[in-house]
């Protein structure tokens, strides 16, 4: 009898998606992957697909409901292990009753399938790359595995990189791996056929019936060989690259179309960023920023009043004509984060408001307890961001309008009731920033071996896109380096951002003589459209008086 699966909503990257197209109807069959419905999100379409395979019973949402994460989606009566048995049974059965003589054959025959029943049925499955949380597609770089080797659950099988990091796709079985449809350079999304396993299940099931789901894989490989094909890496166009209007057909949801009509944009103009080049709505809104932003006179001189939405394209040099040369690619990171830079640096009225923080006490109270710890031989050690980063979360929560977002429509501001605290990590890729999570509610200690695990796992490559959203505020500390002070660009859509430099002695005057005081510049870069220079100022001097006494940092 075949069990009755409830099929739920996965994870779509958000909330309330709207169903925009029912793909299935009920008495449907259906196998692994295939499509149930088409959703709608506030970034893209994408299709929600069957975990299982067999017969559709009911489907339980309609055209225009709007759906969250785990609610129900279809009932599903799942393809039995038994289904298959009951036929050749009821064959064997049928051969025998006429000729008595047939008995003995499948008697002989039970000894050779005795020790399959005792170790299980070997079957093949195919396994297929998981959610990301990432929209389009992500480059292979490496294989971890090869055919014919054996591998257990959350065994690691191959290595992508996304837009900001580069994670492993763990095994869902343990098994022998029969073969391997991606290479290195190949580019997969969500979905998208990795390889096919063979793994012993406990069930007795005639070998006959092997044979069956071992033939769905290959049905399967076109997909993921048309995927591969698709070499162009899914990287935001650059705002100063060069187009001409309607030169080329842009993909998008009705929702995209209805923003582009909303602002006069040409989809033409936009390169999308989801997949298949589709334009996402965030591509819209960073195109028309970028055109407020841009300096109206250029607009005639770039397009000859054309009414394109470009800047004057700096010169063509050949720099080879000076001396020897060397062209070397940008990383993945970088590539994305330049484009992200640009549109913060010319879409925020950047203001930045710099200060001194007194941190004689904090550094002479950090290095004994470190040196306590030492002793305890603790595995932990005390940094001075730890302490910046609670002396933060203090100030956030003294002023509010530090820990808020600016609204879409620009009318109103987010207003956030957690502290979440974004940290810059420099890695030999280029700079990440993890999140670092309730900040206010931890200690010293619990931040220390959490900062630690972050750090290593952003300069191993081993983040992972959620390590790196719902920040609220951020640090760039460059105090391991050097420098007085710089102007660090706010991370949209955070509103501030805090840079440290390097601490130094300096003679401070306490009212009757000059004193050695270790003293520790601050940068703080705001959105001048949320905070104004009063507030900045109020805050900047709070964040100081904190630092500066080690007792309202831990209390």
């Amino acid at each position: 009898m075949a069990d009755v699966i409830e099929v739920k909503v996965p994870d779509v990257g958000g909330e309330d998606v709207e169903v925009i197209e029912i793909l299935v109807s009920a008495g449907d069959s259906i196998e692994i992957e295939d499509s149930l419905i088409t959703v709608e999100t506030d970034k893209a379409s994408m299709d929600i697909p069957a975990p299982i395979a067999g017969t559709v019973n009911e489907i339980k949402v309609k055209v225009g409901d709007k759906l969250n994460q785990g609610d129900l989606l279809a009932l599903v009566s799942a393809a039995s292990k038994e289904a298959p048995e009951a036929k050749p049974e009821a064959e064997e059965e049928a051969k025998k009753a006429p000729a008595v003589e047939a008995k003995p054959e499948p008697k002989q025959e039970e000894p050779k399938a005795q020790p399959a029943a005792a170790t299980g049925v070997t079957e093949v499955i195919t396994i297929a790359v998981p959610d990301l949380g990432e929209d389009g597609e992500v480059d292979v770089i490496d294989v971890l595995v090869n055919e014919g080797d054996e591998v257990n659950v959350e065994d690691g099988l191959i290595t992508v990189e996304t837009d900001k990091a580069t994670m492993d796709i763990p095994s869902t079985h343990a098994g022998v791996i029969k073969s391997l449809t991606v290479k290195v350079g190949d580019k997969v999304s969500k979905g998208s056929l990795l390889l096919e396993l063979e793994v012993t299940s406990a069930a007795d099931v005639p070998a006959e019936t092997e044979e069956a789901p071992a033939a769905a894989p290959s049905e399967e490989v076109a997909p993921a060989t048309v995927a591969s094909e698709h070499r162009e890496p899914p990287v935001p166009d650059h705002p100063l690259d060069k187009k001409e209007p309607g030169s080329q057909i842009a993909h998008a949801s009705p929702a995209v179309r209805r923003v582009a009509r909303e602002f006069g944009v040409d989809l033409g103009l936009v390169k999308g960023s989801g997949p298949k080049n589709r334009v996402l709505k965030e591509d819209v809104q960073d195109f028309v920023k970028y055109e407020l932003s841009r300096p109206k006179a250029s607009v005639a001189s770039a397009t000859g009043g054309a009414g394109g939405l470009q800047v004057i394209a700096q010169p063509k040099v050949d720099f080879s004509k000076f001396g020897e040369v060397e062209e070397v690619e940008l990383t993945r990171i970088q590539r994305i984060s330049g484009p992200n830079l640009h549109r913060n640096w010319v879409t925020i009225p950047h203001v930045t408001q710099f200060d001194e923080a007194d941190i004689t006490e904090l550094e002479a109270f950090r290095k004994a307890e470190n040196e306590q710890l030492a002793k305890r031989k603790a595995d932990v050690k005390f940094t001075p961001l730890v302490f910046i980063m609670k002396a933060v979360a203090k100030a956030l929560q003294e002023f509010p309008v530090f820990n808020s977002s600016l609204s879409e429509d620009g009318n109103h501001l987010v207003m956030k009731k957690y502290v979440h605290i974004g940290i810059a990590v420099d890695t030999p890729n280029g700079l990440v920033v993890p999140v670092i999570r309730d900040v206010d509610k931890k200690g010293i200690i619990e931040l220390s071996h959490e900062l630690t695990e972050m750090s290593l796992k952003a300069r191993d490559g081993k983040l992972k896109v959620t390590d790196m959203q719902g920040g609220c505020f951020s640090i760039s500390s460059l105090g391991g380096i050097g420098g007085t002070a710089f102007t660090p660009i706010v991370n949209a859509p955070e509103v501030a951002i805090l840079g440290v430099s390097k601490s130094d002695i300096k003679p401070v005057w306490n009212g009757k003589e000059f004193g050695p005081r270790l003293m520790l510049p601050l940068s703080l870069s705001y959105d001048h459209r949320v905070i104004d220079g009063a507030l900045a100022a109020r805050f900047s001097v709070y964040l100081t008086q904190v630092l500066s006494d080690i007792r309202k940092i831990i209390l």
